[in-house]
């Protein structure tokens, strides 16, 4: 069979199919996409410098969002390029290290990105229900440990998922149904029981995501009750804090939560709606997280405004 060594049983490369059913389109499509990607990354990049040239943003709840864009730009960056090679010059072929580096980095990334949310809803219960013992709880110095421990914690997680990937005995099809390696997508095409892979997978997401929502909920129906015994003012001022971050954790979470039950109980792998799903996963947070904060939060809507409206003659000295 195509890509398959026949002696070892293994896989030497996969096929990525890009968009099932809509070949003839993909083409068309790239260009969207690439401009999304496009957006994504000068979006976040904008965040990263308005947040790291002005020093009255230097608190942890801006530097959480340098770590935020930063996980974005490499997430949207882990993908969209080969799936715009994909689409445009019809560069399907991956190898087999090449899918496994790729998949490594998405989960992983993934798993970072919720630590830095749920780090983020820790930073306004603290800030709103404590906001006296703010300062000396998270300290700068905490902060940069939390987000090691971010890249540590997401890294550990996938650790053992090349392993699990090179176990497995591939002899059948090395067509992914996806336009990048997801360890749903790759674990499907094994000819050997994938048990362990499954409960793997449910281990990690559970531990991961399912904790981290599970904290993050926690963490504002506290800040809720706290909320709610404060003037119409701090009110406002209180869930203007937070609506964002809200925001964030909706977009990361939903399509995530959603792709995760369309590839556990959808029993079509040329199914269109998960591979959707995957794309969406991938480039909507990226795109939309520093469009909402942009907006929302008024010390960054007004650096924005200030970083492209001044003209070069205009000096704030």
């Amino acid at each position: 069979m195509v890509g398959i060594n026949s002696n070892e049983s293994s896989a030497t490369y996969f096929i990525l199919i890009g968009l099932p059913g809509l070949e003839e389109a993909q083409f068309w499509l790239a260009f969207p996409l690439c401009s999304l990607y496009l957006i994504a990354v000068l979006g976040n990049l904008t965040i990263i410098y308005i947040v790291r040239t002005e020093h009255s943003l230097h608190e942890p709840m801006y530097i959480f969002l340098c770590m935020l864009s930063g996980l974005d730009i490499l997430i949207s960056t882990s993908s969209m390029p080969k799936m715009m090679a994909i689409f445009w010059f019809n560069s399907t072929t991956i190898q087999f290290d090449a899918c496994l580096v790729q998949m490594f980095a998405i989960h992983s990334l993934s798993g970072m990105e919720s630590t830095v949310l749920l780090a983020m809803a820790f930073d306004r219960y603290v800030a709103i229900c404590h906001p006296l013992r703010h300062a000396t709880v998270l300290t700068l110095p905490r902060v940069a440990k939390i987000g090691m421990a971010a890249v540590v914690r997401g890294a550990a997680l996938m650790a053992p998922l090349p392993v699990f990937i090179k176990r497995l005995p591939f002899c059948q099809s090395n067509i992914l149904s996806h336009s990048y390696c997801l360890h749903q997508d790759v674990m499907k095409l094994a000819c050997a029981d994938i048990r362990v892979n499954v409960i793997y997978g449910l281990i990690v997401i559970i531990s991961a995501i399912g904790l981290d929502s599970l904290l993050i909920s926690f963490s504002y129906l506290l800040i809720l009750k706290t909320v709610l015994g404060l003037t119409r003012e701090a009110q406002a001022k209180a869930f203007g804090t937070c609506v964002s971050h809200v925001c964030a954790v909706f977009i990361f979470y939903v399509p995530f939560i959603g792709l995760s039950m369309v590839h556990r109980f959808s029993k079509r792998r040329d199914s269109l709606l998960p591979v959707i799903m995957a794309n969406t996963y991938l480039l909507i947070p990226p795109v939309l997280n520093p469009i909402v904060y942009g907006v929302k939060t008024k010390e960054i809507r007004q650096r924005i405004l200030r970083l492209f409206l001044t003209t070069p003659h205009t000096s704030d000295h």
